[in-house]
């Protein structure tokens, strides 16, 4: 599902213009990331939680020159869902 397609099936739902939803939606991806930015979480109770995760110092490779690089600590946004999403994915989804 692309963001045109949940804003066409939010419209339809709702009664809403297709342009109050895609900026009610644009507006809500938004305020997510600013509050991420200014360091954070956003917790949606029954939906999940985007978070800030740190990943470690590590060292890796430069494969093109043969020689090892130092990839320094950083942070990263991140999406844990609810234990209540995930339970219904695990029950609706078939395997593949």
């Amino acid at each position: 599902m692309t963001k045109a397609d949940l804003i066409a099936k939010i419209s339809e739902k709702l009664g809403i213009e297709k342009g109050d939803v895609q900026a009610t939606i644009e507006t809500f991806m938004s305020e997510v990331k600013n509050s991420l930015e200014s360091g954070d979480n956003v917790y949606l109770r029954g939906f999940g939680s985007f978070i800030i995760k740190t990943r470690a110092e590590k060292t890796g490779r430069n494969i093109s020159q043969n020689t090892t690089i130092k990839i320094p600590a950083h942070n990263i946004p991140a999406f844990k869902p609810a234990k209540v999403f995930v339970e219904g994915v695990k029950t609706n989804v078939a395997v593949k």
